[in-house]
């Protein structure tokens, strides 16, 4: 992810308190509305935007969408029209003051007063940095209105003739100005699409409806808790009564899925697919224009009746989908599963976990597929001491499981030991069957539970090999970089096609200065050489795509890196295409309006979206 976490050792780490907000007029980030944090408590250390993540927020709204504020060089649009909703039900009557009856307006009249003194209560502490909206949405950070489709954009230099279709890329976009904390990864989806049709290129960008949308842009407010950030402490118990309690009161209706689908995109079976780790994905249609259209909330078909992490894994050989689901309150806590082409789901393996760990990503081979049970876990008790549910286990050992990918049962899988190692993303896993070893890449890194807290350790993200021995149950772990060459690499990916098999190249985020990407590097996993491409002074970044130009060609490098890239300087945003081979600037496309920095994203080629759904 753009931002994604710093961490820490727990004796580093403060834990975030709930906070909240007021009613005055201080600036908030880049919001032209304002919130008030005057009466709030100052703390003594200055604010530093060095550890992103985490703790989130019930905002109190009026009905209009967020404008972002404006800058001196910024020409956009300053109001968002109301979102097209989809014909079906999805803007449940239930969630419409005007068709609540008398019992339900006395109900939600009474919540508001309990949300009103919570509210009160936490404005009483200083918000961490981790939670603070003036430094987790600001700059590029900060929303944009949604965008329909702009066709025949500037473009300098020329396309490359193997660009054909769009690439879309997601990311957290709250619709509501925030009064109280606020996390990056807080807000709601939004995709932002260019597409690359009979050489010229056009722009769109819209908000992902998912339930929790829908309903929330009826009310003009938030209303569903932020699992993270916002959930900590005595508070954040609160916070989750007051919600139930409105779904008594059918005030709200949580029965379809309270998730933001803002992380990351794949397109599998004819579908884009949103995703985040709290909910089902939602289906994205790419129109024929190039714009962007919810369908709604994807169950593959009644198949899939749980939650599904970020980060599947498309096999480029069997074109099977891969997957896991984790719950952080009943077991089974961890759940695998798997999809065919033609969208027929396996059965469940549940996989034995002591307790609830945070598991953002994972890896696959070609036999096997690779799950890390790492130090950060999820502890619900900790909130009824006034902490944070999700912590760093000192006393855990982190390990990685082992499983067949065609497993019935968790059997069979072998845990694997691997001392402080935290992967917040995994970029590829390959077998070397001369050693029985598998090779995991991944950014190792420290502190783990900075992507929770607020730290005064600065993030190290390590570029890691770490080898499973089989036979032996041991793991080795080194640096793939020299530590004289160090840089932080966090967003990426390899060759697609080479996704479960060895592979040299990975293309990854320059994450420096956190949490913002200056650049990308080409690192040869080999070697430990590291090629850099800057984007420029105050130029900044995301997650660079590798886009394969020929998925038979024997160079594996041979391709193109697509990144959208943002200069705060002149406060425009564009997409380049850079040549993977030499790093060389093939051509830049010039947007129509500003595009945050954000998550993970996908390329559909022109032949896959006549094929979709």
């Amino acid at each position: 992810m753009a931002s994604s976490p710093a961490g820490t050792s727990s004796s580093t780490c403060v834990k975030p308190r709930l906070l909240s907000s007021s009613s005055s007029s201080s600036r908030l980030g880049s919001f032209s509305r304002t919130v008030s944090l005057k009466n709030r408590p100052t703390t003594k250390k200055p604010i530093h935007t060095t550890c992103s993540l985490q703790t989130l927020q019930f905002p109190r709204q009026s009905n209009s969408i967020v404008t972002p504020t404006t800058h001196p060089n910024d020409n956009k649009p300053k109001t968002l029209p109301s979102p097209s909703f989809p014909s079906t039900s999805s803007t449940s009557k239930k969630c419409e003051p005007q068709q609540w009856n008398l019992l339900q307006r006395a109900a939600a009249m009474a919540l508001d007063a309990v949300e009103s003194a919570i509210v009160s209560s936490e404005s009483q502490h200083p918000l961490p940095k981790t939670a603070d909206p003036r430094v987790q949405i600001a700059g590029n950070f900060a929303p944009v209105p949604e965008q329909p489709v702009q066709h025949s954009l500037t473009v300098t230099g020329k396309i490359p003739d193997c660009v054909k279709g769009v690439y879309v890329r997601n990311g957290a976009n709250p619709l509501h100005e925030p009064v109280a904390g606020h996390h990056l990864f807080d807000g709601d989806g939004m995709v932002h699409a260019v597409q690359f049709k009979d050489g010229s290129a056009s722009y769109a960008c819209r908000f992902t409806e998912t339930q929790r949308f829908v309903q929330e842009h009826a009310l003009g407010r938030p209303v569903f808790p932020k699992a993270i950030g916002e959930l900590h402490g005595h508070s954040g118990i609160a916070r989750l009564l007051l919600f139930y309690a409105r779904g008594l009161f059918g005030l709200v209706d949580q029965s379809h899925g309270i998730g933001v689908a803002n992380a990351g995109l794949v397109y599998f079976n004819g579908r884009l697919l949103a995703m985040s780790e709290d909910d089902l994905p939602y289906q994205v249609r790419i129109t024929p224009s190039g714009d962007l259209k919810t369908v709604g909330r994807y169950d593959f078909n009644g198949q899939l009746d749980s939650a599904m992490i970020a980060h599947p894994k498309l096999d480029p050989v069997s074109g099977n989908l891969f997957a896991l689901s984790y719950n952080v309150v009943q077991k089974p806590y961890l759940k695998y599963f798997h999809f065919k082409p033609d969208g027929t789901k396996s059965q469940d393996v549940e996989i034995p976990l002591a307790q609830p760990t945070m598991m953002h990503d994972f890896a696959i081979t070609e036999r096997v597929v690779v799950i890390p049970d790492q130090q950060v876990v999820f502890n619900l008790p900790e909130m009824f001491k006034g902490g944070s549910p999700v912590m760093y286990d000192k006393n855990k050992i982190a390990r990685f499981g082992v499983l067949d990918k065609n497993a019935t049962d968790a059997s069979e899988i072998k845990w694997i030991e691997a001392p402080d190692c935290f992967c917040f993303h995994l970029w590829n896993a390959w077998e070397e069957p001369e050693t029985n070893e598998v090779v995991v890449v991944g950014s190792c890194m420290t502190p783990a539970d900075s992507i929770f807290n607020e730290c005064e350790e600065s993030l190290k993200s390590v570029l890691s090999e770490i080898r499973l021995n089989l036979k032996t149950g041991k793991s080795t772990r080194r640096p793939i970089i020299p530590e004289a060459e160090h840089v932080n690499l966090e967003a990426g990916m390899v060759n697609r096609n080479r996704l479960g098999r060895k592979s040299q190249f990975a293309y990854l985020a320059l994450a420096e200065p956190w949490p913002k990407v200056s650049g990308f590097a080409k690192v040869d996993l080999f070697t430990g050489e590291v090629k850099k491409y800057i984007y420029g002074d105050q130029r900044f970044g995301g997650e660079p795509l590798f886009l394969p130009n020929d998925p038979n060609s024997e160079n594996e490098d041979s391709g193109y890196i697509l990144a959208f890239v943002h200069d705060e300087k002149e406060w425009k945003s564009e997409l380049q295409i850079v040549n993977a081979k030499n790093l060389k600037l093939e051509a830049s496309v010039e947007l129509p309006s500003r595009v945050p920095y954000g998550f993970h994203g996908t390329f559909i080629n022109s032949k896959d979206l006549e094929k979709q759904a």
